[in-house]
Formats: structure tokens, C-alpha cells, sequence
């Protein structure tokens, strides 16, 4: 089910990895409508400047610790007696070879990127059901979750189960009538400070993966972390099950599903 918004709504929004990039630019887009907004971010000090910032209120949470979700949540409750959007739009891109890979960089990949997601929908999803305007969960995605690249196995693992999650809730709350809307985001590159997630690590782990410089054709398709914000909220004002900031790559996410689409023709 979709529910139509206005921007004149008054609603209660929680912003995961709200401290910087895609997220500080949702959570400014968002209370520029008039919502009521919390930033949320592994970065306490960070979640608390932007929170000042934009005139929303912070909470500090680590996504991958599904305790902090449920105080996060509680949180929300306790300040605003409800909650109608979660964005989980938290998420760790460090870069490295699968072959290389250590089982600390798998838990903490998986762990952000895609527990992050499902303790957000465990925790939020009732309270979202009771939303009186209609809940919505917006899960930012990625284009590695359609056109995996090399170097990025662990986040293409993570954001394809992101995706898989998002279509089977969708349809699942689809004949729900306090059913919530579902929205996938499948992000293009954007200028964000993801590339520099490592600093975010228990240092007690052994890693291989690592931070790196965006180089190549990615870089020409970079848009600001505002535009990516405004595109994303177009699609949940939408009720759009799929939402992409970069249309001029779809091409990336066609090749490969006309590969599949050609695995299952007869011989």
C-alpha cells in the first residue's frame, strides 16, 4: 500500500548513519519540511553538531548492536510518543578482494550493512504499524546490490540482502491494512565520507579490508549528498518500492539482469 505525503506533513522521522553524507542530507530535507527528526550515528558528536544544525534531536547508536536499535527506538517513543519513517540508511564501503578477506571483516560488514537493516525493521516495525499517517522504512541500498563490482563483494553481499529484504516485506505488507511502505534506494556514487568507514572498526579485530581513493568513471558520476537526498525523498513521497539517484546508470543494472533473463531461455 502507498500513502501519498505533502510536504506540509508533520511526522516523526529516525535517520541512521544521520551524522554525515546521504543521511545529514536527508535529515536536513527533512526537517526543512516540518518533520520532527532524529539523527542517529555511531558518531555521538557528529549526530549531536548535525542535530543542532537542522533542529532535530540526536541519539548515538551503533546499528550492528541490535540493544542500541531497541534503545534508539525507545528514544523516539519517549520524545515523541510515536514514529512514522525510519531510513535506514547506516552503512560501512571499505574495499578488498573476497579471496583476502578476514572473517572480522565479514562480521563487520554484514554487521552495519546488513543486520544494521534487519535490527532497524525488528525494532521499528510495530511502532511504524501504528503510525496513524501511515508508516514507511526507506533501506538505502546500493548499486552493488544489482551490478556488483569487484572489490566491493562484502557490500554487494550485504546491500543484495538489503534488497531481497525490502521486496519481501513490501509484498508482505502489501495487504496489511496497518501495512507499512517499503522503499529500497539503490544509491549511485555519491560524496559522502563512506570510504573513510574504517575509523568505525573495533580495533581489536584483524582486517584486510581498507579505505580507498574513488578513481575512474565512478568519479564523473558523483552527485552532492543534497540532490541524492532530494531524489530519494521524491520516491518515498511516491510509495516507490525502487528508488535510484543515478538513471544514466542504468544500463549497469539492464546487462545484468538480460544475462540472467538469458540464463533461463531454452538452448
Amino acid at each position: 500500500m502507498a500513502h501519498q505525503h505533502t510536504d506540509g506533513d508533520s511526522r516523526v522521522a529516525v535517520v541512521t548513519g544521520a551524522a554525515s553524507g546521504i543521511g545529514s542530507a536527508l535529515a536536513a530535507a527533512l526537517s526543512e519540511r516540518g518533520h520532527q527528526v532524529v539523527v542517529s550515528d555511531i558518531d555521538g558528536d557528529a549526530a549531536a553538531a548535525v542535530a543542532e544544525h537542522i533542529g532535530g534531536v540526536a541519539f548515538p547508536c551503533d546499528v550492528a548492536d541490535p540493544e542500541q536499535v531497541d534503545s534508539l527506538l525507545a528514544f523516539t517513543l519517549n520524545t515523541f510518543g510515536g514514529v512514522d519513517d525510519l531510513f535506514n540508511n547506516a552503512g560501512v564501503g571499505s574495499h578488498g578482494r573476497i579471496a583476502a578477506m578476514t572473517r572480522d571483516d565479514w562480521a563487520w560488514m554484514l554487521g552495519v550493512n546488513l543486520h544494521g537493516v534487519i535490527n532497524g525493521v525488528t525494532s521499528f516495525l510495530p511502532a511504524l504499524r501504528r503510525s496513524a499517517a501511515g508508516g514507511r522504512i526507506v533501506n538505502t541500498c546500493s548499486m552493488s546490490a544489482v551490478a556488483p563490482l569487484p572489490g566491493l563483494g562484502a557490500y554487494a553481499a550485504a546491500k543484495a540482502g538489503v534488497l531481497a529484504l525490502s521486496e519481501v516485506l513490501a509484498a508482505e505488507m502489501a495487504d496489511e491494512p496497518d501495512g507499512v511502505t517499503v522503499s529500497a534506494v539503490l544509491a549511485g556514487p555519491v560524496r559522502t565520507r563512506i570510504n573513510a568507514s574504517a575509523r568505525h572498526r573495533d580495533a581489536a579485530g584483524t582486517y584486510t579490508l581498507a579505505d580507498a581513493d574513488l578513481t575512474g568513471p565512478i568519479v564523473e558520476h558523483m552527485i552532492e549528498p543534497d540532490e541524492a537526498a532530494a531524489r530519494i525523498l521524491r520516491g518515498v513521497d511516491a510509495g516507490d518500492l525502487y528508488i535510484v539517484t543515478h538513471p544514466a546508470l542504468g544500463f549497469r543494472a539492464r546487462a545484468r539482469a538480460e544475462a540472467i533473463a538469458a540464463a533461463f531461455s531454452p538452448a
